[in-house]
């Protein structure tokens, strides 16, 4: 039951959270106009609110999980250092007392 879990994506790219944040900001902003309109237009208050929740529901459910195209632009992350003996690299302490001497 766990490797299930595991299997699932997490993870968003950078580019992938911008793309997030601008859908997200859209989303509400057009419905926040449309909902001041049509609320406008038929003197409801309440019509207004019921959009705005009703898209602020809907860009959750297309920016919070981490959808495939949220997941595009990989990271390629800086390849391991080779295994060197510790012996030839100086430690801050050292090098400072050669200096000095």
């Amino acid at each position: 039951m766990l490797s299930i879990f595991k299997s699932i994506p997490t993870h968003m790219d950078y580019k992938g959270q911008k793309l997030a944040e601008q859908i997200f900001q859209g989303i509400i902003l057009i419905s926040a106009v449309i909902g001041f309109v049509y609320g406008l237009i038929i003197e409801q208050f309440g019509w207004t609110v019921y959009i705005v929740l009703g898209g602020f529901a809907v860009s959750c459910v297309l920016t919070l999980p981490p959808w495939p195209m949220f997941r595009r632009n990989p990271l390629s992350w800086q390849p391991a250092l080779p295994e060197t003996s510790s012996e030839s690299i100086p430690k801050p302490q050292e090098s400072k007392r050669k200096k000095n001497k």
